[in-house]
């Protein structure tokens, strides 16, 4: 398998070359050059397999023997989902009237970000011991990407990371999970700004092409292939959960904001998988409106809202899944985001927008109130505690079963859980519930803080670039 560009400039890259790689140096986002297909018998015979064991089987579409043999690869994944802390790894939650759950959170900073990361942490440690290289990660995030890519690579030889977080706009506990690592290979900056804001700077550094080879930079948030990669198993986990016979489709609402995990969603459905997408966002509702009218525009502002690693306002894996849609159209896709960037907004063409929508068949847009209230709501009539994000999806399946008069004929569905509400508890007491203690975070946030401070007044890109000329003196 070889990976290229969204917009047609690089071709011909290897899986190890696409693990280095954040944004392509033409400015687009890698994708495979061809799709795999995954036959309805192939597909059966992976009904029985754990989550784990169906991993196994995806990546060797994507990773070939002459990159990573297969029991190394094997190996590998073994680690990277050894501190899960249940054994299904994503066990689904079945609760009342049809509400089934799939938990993404029992990794160890308690978001579904862990099950890439860890995987992701694992390949670049095996190439990097392999080519006694330094690597510098440059990671931007909304909440928990941050966290869990710390936990990937912290205490690593050959990798540092730099990670951006909008001071003020994570909750407590997603920030400390970031600050209080203290390890030498970690350097962490809170910035005076929104997500999308703290991008701008990352994305400047990436496009300057010499300096990000001569400090040989990546990044693994949802720009890197192998996170779009290994996301595509839990979609294809809950479908054989949900249909394990194979005989009908299966519908999963997806809470989003750049819109990586419902990318890897798409890709499991072309790969072959019959699903069912429906995007769940927050009032920053960008990716509601592309899907359903092709409006792809920045509004004004950035809205805070209690889903946090959800407030974003430049979706950028769409790129991605109009790529996907047009069957790898790389110059129709340059003109659509050289006017993007140019204007902050571009309409999606009609028959782009019109093949989305045959996997995203659904978008819902809640506000804080709809989230505190199917908070309050999950926990009154099931006894289970959800997540601001993951209440969003939850709403999605509450206002379908007002509106569907029979639901004998509709494909089962599955809520993502993106992330444990115990990282959450601003919002558990904004939805009037009390939040269970938990020694775990407790513990958390007791710890030591280490973080820099990036101000309104201050040069962010002058001070990333000074900080990854500071790691690559320290490695001379």
């Amino acid at each position: 398998m070889k990976y290229c560009s969204t917009r047609g400039g690089v071709k011909g890259l290897t899986f190890e070359d696409a693990l280095y790689t954040g944004y392509a140096e033409d400015g687009g986002i890698l994708l495979p050059e061809e799709i795999p297909n995954i036959s309805n018998d192939k597909l059966k015979s992976w009904s029985k397999l754990s989550y784990v064991e169906l991993v196994k089987e995806i990546v060797p579409y994507f990773v070939g023997e002459d990159e990573i043999p297969k029991d190394e690869l094997n190996s590998l994944l073994d680690r990277a989902f050894g501190r899960f802390t249940h054994p299904e790894v994503a066990p689904i939650a079945r609760l009342n009237d049809g509400l089934n759950v799939i938990e993404l959170f029992h990794g160890v900073t308690w978001a579904f970000k862990d099950l890439a990361l860890s995987c992701v942490g694992q390949f670049l440690e095996y190439f990097l011991n392999k080519r006694q290289t330094h690597l510098t990660i440059i990671v931007g995030t909304s909440g928990d990407t941050g966290s869990a890519a710390i936990e990937a690579i912290r205490g690593l030889k050959w990798v540092d990371i730099v990670v951006l977080l909008p001071k003020g706009r994570c909750s407590r506990v997603q920030e400390h999970q970031m600050t209080s690592v203290i390890e030498d290979n970690v350097h962490v900056f809170r910035v005076d700004g929104s997500s999308d804001d703290l991008d701008i700077p990352i994305k400047k550094v990436f496009m300057d092409v010499p300096f990000r080879r001569k400090h040989n930079m990546t990044s693994i948030n949802s720009i890197n292939w192998a996170r779009v990669m290994i996301q595509t198993a839990h979609y294809i986990y809950s479908y054989l959960q949900m249909c394990p016979n194979c005989d009908g489709e299966v519908e999963i609402v997806v809470p989003t904001g750049a819109c990586g995990n419902v990318t890897s969603g798409c890709l499991a459905r072309l790969m072959g998988v019959p699903l069912r997408l429906v995007c769940a966002v927050t009032t920053n509702d960008i990716v509601a409106r592309t899907v359903s009218d092709g409006d792809y525009s920045m509004a004004d502002k950035v809205n805070q809202t209690l889903a946090t690693a959800m407030d974003i306002q430049i979706p950028y894996n769409m790129e991605r899944i109009w790529y996907m849609m047009t069957g790898g159209d790389a110059p129709r896709i340059k003109a659509l985001m050289d006017e993007f960037e140019k204007t902050g907004k571009v309409q999606v063409p009609d028959d782009i927008r019109e093949k989305t929508k045959e996997i995203i068949v659904d978008t819902f847009v809640a506000t804080d109130d709809v989230v505190r209230t199917t908070m309050r709501r999950t926990f009154e009539k099931d006894n289970y505690h959800i997540c601001p994000h993951t209440a969003i999806g939850v709403a999605y399946h509450h206002r379908r079963l007002e509106s569907e008069e029979n639901t004998d004929g509709r494909p089962p569905r599955v809520i993502i859980a993106t992330a444990s509400v115990k990282k959450f508890q601003e919002a558990v007491l904004s939805a009037g519930l009390i939040p269970v203690e938990h020694a775990e975070v407790t513990s958390l946030l007791k710890k030591e803080t280490r973080s820099q401070e990036m101000g309104k007044e201050d040069n962010w890109e002058e001070m990333l670039r000074e900080t990854i000329e500071m790691i690559s003196r320290k490695q001379k």
